[in-house]
């Protein structure tokens, strides 16, 4: 296939210095030697306002390793649920009113959206997709309306029917619809009202972000690795969706059974509450770091014995593999799941480590318990067979390979009809 250089438009509503893995795709993309611009909004996830570095220097984020950054205004999501609304709308409406004047002259051979929520941000890439001519093509991420449901944002069954109709407009004018988890074809095709080309939707899971494939050690600067305790570490989001009463539970129940610390590092619309929590309880055996840059994470996941990753269940939440999963794997150690679905499938199918069911506080300190128990070797083998399961199902490098020949592929299309 042509070699020729691709101008691609990546739309986002989350970009650097955010830590999303949209980030590593446009690196990749850059360092493959193509043209990228990226289309997004203000810094402000998962703190709910804009980043203090971002408002004191906006002009030192207008680049990212060569790609060109365009940002829209919008609401910064706070830590309500109204606020977060408003926060969805004012991206997609700001991108698509000012992001076709922001980009007037400059032409694409493609545009790509990182469909996480709100899906709302695949609108302005097809109101600019249609003024360019060029294919669109929506990473999904997210199912909605069903994680509007799942989260509790929206419940009145006449609103998410209307969100319902929204996402049946976007997908049916949408050239591809890539799906980050096997479970989501179902659930896609039923909003695809149109006759749909088998072509149009394609399996494409998420990878590691690259600092996590490196194999040369680095001394982390957020926690010294003890010897004398079993330290889990939970990175990332905050969030009601993960379930934290459930993993808080767990930890209270091992506090005095086993010399083990359990190590937070994130931010979200529940830190405070967990903040809070730990010290109501006493909670000494647990820490909470605060949020860090996804640079610091391969090293402070070197001073962890294993993993946690946890989510609350529904029909949702089953069909999605949080992108952390993919990460801890490709970090050679072994995994800790308090979750159902997809995501347990591959910590079992992979023999990185031991899942339990959603919600099960008991089960998650049953588990953790066991692996606190368990002979290093035992531990080591574990972490080796999810760096092999990841290298064999979520090489990166095979993946974006993947990506630039549908494009291409795409871009010849729309040369020849």
């Amino acid at each position: 296939m042509s070699d020729k250089k691709l101008r691609i438009l990546v739309v986002s509503q989350y970009f650097w210095p955010e830590n999303m893995r949209i980030n590593d795709l446009v690196r990749d993309f850059i360092n493959k030697g193509h043209a990228v611009t990226v289309l997004t909004g203000l810094p402000n996830y998962p703190e709910g306002k804009i980043y203090d570095e971002y408002q004191s220097a906006p002009e030192s984020f207008n680049k990212y390793f060569g790609a060109d950054i365009v940002r829209v205004p919008l609401v910064p999501r706070g830590k309500r649920s109204l606020s977060l609304i408003f926060n969805y709308l004012s991206f997609f409406v700001s991108a698509s009113l000012l992001g076709p004047f922001k980009l007037r002259g400059k032409n694409y051979d493609a545009i790509f959206v990182y469909a996480v929520s709100p899906i709302m941000a695949a609108i302005p890439a097809l109101v600019i997709g249609k003024f360019k001519r060029v294919p669109v093509f929506i990473w999904v991420l997210d199912l909605w309306p069903e994680t509007l449901r799942a989260v509790g944002v929206l419940k009145h069954p006449k609103l998410l029917a209307l969100v319902g109709c929204m996402v049946s407009w976007i997908y049916n004018r949408t050239d591809y619809l890539l799906l980050q988890s096997h479970g989501f074809f179902e659930n896609v095709k039923k909003y695809c009202t149109k006759e749909i080309d088998p072509g149009r939707l394609q399996y494409f899971p998420s990878w590691a972000e690259d600092d996590f494939s490196t194999s040369t050690p680095v001394k982390s600067e957020l926690l010294t690795r003890d010897e004398s305790v079993f330290t889990i570490v939970f990175a990332g989001n905050l969030g009601d969706a993960q379930d934290l009463p459930a993993v808080l539970n767990a930890a209270e129940m091992l506090a005095d059974v086993a010399p083990m610390r359990w190590v937070f590092v994130g931010d979200g619309r529940m830190s405070s509450w967990l903040a809070e929590q730990v010290e109501a309880r006493g909670l000494r055996n647990v820490m909470l770091l605060g949020r860090h840059r996804l640079e610091a994470m391969p090293a402070l996941f070197a001073c962890a014995d294993a993993l946690l990753v946890s989510l609350k269940t529904n029909d949702v939440f089953e069909k999605t593999i949080p992108g952390k999963v993919q990460a801890y794997l490709a970090s050679g150690r072994p995994l800790l799941g308090m979750i159902n679905g997809e995501a347990a499938r591959v910590i079992n199918e992979s023999g990185a480590g031991l899942s339990c069911a959603s919600g099960d506080a008991a089960g998650l300190a049953r588990i953790a318990l066991t692996l606190a128990k368990a002979e290093p070797q035992q531990l080591q083998v574990m972490g080796m067979s999810g760096r092999q399961y990841y290298e064999t199902n979520y090489s990166k490098a095979v993946l974006m390979d993947r990506l630039e020949n549908m494009i291409r592929a795409a871009t010849l299309r729309k040369v020849t009809r």
